[in-house]
């Protein structure tokens, strides 16, 4: 007869590590709890995000059969649930109603492709099943109203005079540009923006959101510090482009992150490379790798890159991004890496605080 029992399987499971966060699945809980019955366990995990790999799922419960199988188990059964980890916020900052991460994409100057990677960042969070929010605030700069194209379902408002959001390719998104005339200027000051994001972020109907995805205007003026001092932000990407004077900035701005206490969870290389449509050969335009070396210098995570392709510019200028156009290319793939692996970085920043246990929302 098994000498297994509830207690036993947890103490077992307390050596099996995740395969994406490398640590151990009882006290990141994963580990949620199982049933015994004659030698026979079944065994229910929570993966803290949708974005969590196909193939880890399948290795984390490969380790759980093993650990299992070695300590007399009959047989051994996985169930695994999403079970989206965060953070409620801190008192000190305004409750975003909906929304459970808040994620930043950012550059330290303009034309690096930010705003190209926040929507196929946030369309890939999507296709991985999560529920998405896409948020332009680069207030002076809106471009997502034409990256997206005409919505399926037009911005508009409630009875109760609250704010709903366009609805583009499954995504709940908000934008300046919905709400001024197609080339009129944007000519504000810091206090007029920073009221402008209170609304968006107070009086919109977000809905249950596992993200909320920010376009950051590019530098480190009012619209990330405003950002910073109203709501919890669960972490920031940086989008660069390989050469010098773009990483010089973007080291600027992950200094700014840092001062106000916003967890740096990546680095984007885009443009990394250019690839010949007829021969293949690749060629370096704005030079390669300083996005991966800025990430090593900095102690911080290297996402992925994204060459120069065509039909990456072509996505964003016809609005219908690669990830929805080509969802089984070679760039689609990688946007979906990098989705995942912020997202990785998400729970893993959160399950690594035990005096801060996360709420967790299962997602069905």
């Amino acid at each position: 007869m098994s000498s297994l029992d509830e207690k036993r399987v947890k103490d077992i499971l307390k050596k099996v590590k995740d395969p994406t966060l490398e640590q151990d699945i009882v006290s990141y809980r994963i580990y949620k709890s199982c049933e015994v019955r004659d030698g026979d366990v079944a065994v229910r995990v929570a993966l803290p995000t949708h974005a969590y790999p196909a193939a880890a799922r399948d290795e984390l419960a490969a380790r759980i059969k093993k650990a299992l199988d070695k300590k007399g188990a009959k047989s051994v059964t996985v169930q695994a649930e999403v079970e989206t980890a965060w953070v409620p916020p801190p008192s000190d900052k305004m409750t975003l109603r909906g929304p459970k991460n808040v994620i930043a994409v950012a550059a330290g100057k303009g034309g690096v492709g930010k705003s190209t990677v926040a929507t196929n960042l946030a369309l890939s969070l999507r296709r991985h099943g999560a529920r998405v929010g896409l948020l332009d605030a680069d207030v002076f700069g809106p471009s997502l109203p034409t990256m997206l194209g005409p919505p399926q379902s037009p911005a508009g408002t409630t009875p109760a005079q609250k704010i709903v959001p366009a609805v583009h390719y499954g995504l709940s998104v908000i934008s300046v540009g919905f709400f001024v005339d197609k080339g009129e200027a944007v000519v504000w000051r810091g206090p007029m923006v920073h009221r402008l994001l209170q609304q968006f972020l107070q009086d919109v109907e977000w809905g249950d959101l596992d993200y909320l995805i920010c376009d950051l205007p590019p530098g480190t003026g009012d619209v990330q510090l405003s950002l910073s001092q109203l709501i919890p932000i669960a972490g920031a990407v940086m989008v660069t482009t390989p050469q010098e004077v773009s990483i010089i900035d973007v080291v600027k701005g992950i200094s700014m992150f840092e001062k106000v206490e916003i967890p740096i969870l990546g680095v984007v290389e885009n443009m990394a490379y250019y690839t010949c449509p007829a021969c293949g050969h690749q060629d370096e335009i704005f030079s390669r790798g300083g996005g991966k070396r800025l990430a090593k210098e900095t102690g911080v995570d290297f996402l992925g890159e994204i060459p120069i392709d065509s039909r990456i510019r072509f996505g964003g200028d016809s609005g219908m991004p690669v990830v929805e156009a080509l969802p089984d290319s070679v760039h689609a793939r990688t946007f979906a890496d990098i989705a995942s692996k912020a997202a990785l970085k998400i729970a893993s920043n959160i399950l690594s605080k035990p005096k801060r246990s996360p709420r967790l929302a299962i997602i069905r």
